[in-house]
């Protein structure tokens, strides 16, 4: 999201307010708040059970919208905390902004949240056209959609970390030479996410990598789980624990991977400008458009150390859009008239 909020920053006729909630402060991921900037509000995001953390965060929300007083809230994709927040702008009578809406991907709940989002925003940018087609058939109005990108490959190839900084980092990682893992669960047990986790991890160390860069997963029921199993596997010689990774650093450690390999949106999505090989695991992103460098597979470790094997590099090319997705939705934002046209909403059908 960091191309959309510069440019909303730059932009004239526009007012950046950042309101921080979610992983973001979880000390357990690195407590990322630390990195965003300047902050207009923070929300606490509850541990345990995700319906009770997004109901006390949609009030938290609620409340902060209500102090700022945003004309317009916009929100990402499916995550529970972009819902509690489309949830509190809709009920506050405030226009609601979507970005990547229209996609598909089975997640725990991800789908059902992005499109009950899609019903509640007023103004969609979708990254693909396949995506602006799947939002028309939800009913939602051709004028409320604007297909400009994903904002998620606005500029990577350049703010990517250059290898002189991925060294002083990674100091033992050959360039194509290592694998990074990304794995998120998919259901909220976390006895049998471990067990994937194992699987997957076991399956990379098989194939021909010197070593596997093991990143921490989101904070979605089961994540502990998949945690214990990276913890336990660290004194590996061949792998490296991160709990967090700054933008510039994974995407340069993305590009020069000799495969990423999980179930992270970074396979379906960013992965494709660099041409990494990708092996998804699982189901975790079924439903998703995908580029040519991405492969799928069940959980097995036999099936993913093939998979690693038989990689190729895919073309640096991405389905997703050849970036400035964020000057994009600036600029029509810039442009949005906020009238009863377009806060009353009426299915298209």
């Amino acid at each position: 999201m960091r191309s959309v909020l510069e440019a909303i920053g730059k932009h004239p006729r526009l007012k950046l307010q950042i309101v921080a909630t979610g992983m973001h402060l979880s000390s357990t991921h690195g407590r990322t708040i630390q990195s965003i900037g300047d902050l207009d509000a923070v929300v606490p995001w509850r541990g345990g059970d995700l319906a009770e953390a997004a109901g006390a965060a949609t009030a938290g929300l609620a409340r902060a919208f209500k102090k700022l007083r945003p004309d317009v809230v916009m929100v990402v994709g499916d995550r529970a905390e972009a819902f509690a927040g489309a949830a509190a702008a809709c009920l506050g009578n405030r226009v609601l902004a979507h970005i990547h809406g229209g996609d598909r991907a089975l997640g725990q709940v991800d789908d059902s949240l992005r499109h009950a989002i899609a019903k509640l925003a007023h103004v969609h940018f979708p990254a693909t056209a396949e995506s602006a087609a799947r939002l028309k058939r939800l009913g939602e109005q051709a004028w409320r959609i604007h297909t400009v990108g994903s904002p998620g490959i606005d500029g990577i190839t350049r703010i990517a970390a250059d290898r002189a900084t991925l060294r002083k980092e990674f100091p033992e990682f050959e360039p194509r030479r290592y694998a990074l893992l990304v794995l998120h669960p998919i259901d909220a047990d976390e006895a049998l996410e471990q067990r994937r986790a194992r699987i997957v991890l076991s399956g990379t160390l098989a194939a021909d990598v010197d070593r596997v860069i093991l990143v921490y997963p989101n904070n979605d029921p089961g994540s502990a789980g998949i945690i214990r199993c990276w913890e336990r596997t660290a004194s590996e010689s061949r792998c490296v624990v991160r709990r967090n990774l700054t933008r510039e650093i994974f995407l340069g450690l993305l590009r020069d991977a000799t495969v990423l390999v999980g179930n992270s949106s970074a396979g379906i999505i960013e992965a494709g400008s660099f041409g990494t090989p990708v092996v998804d695991v699982g189901p975790r992103q079924l439903g998703r458009q995908r580029n040519e460098n991405t492969r799928n597979v069940p959980y097995d470790s036999a099936a993913v150390k093939a998979a690693i094997r038989k990689r190729r590099v895919g073309k640096k090319r991405n389905i997703y859009g050849g970036g400035n997705a964020g000057g994009k939705i600036a600029d029509i934002l810039g442009r949005l008239r906020i009238d009863a046209k377009l806060t009353r909403k009426l299915i298209a059908y």
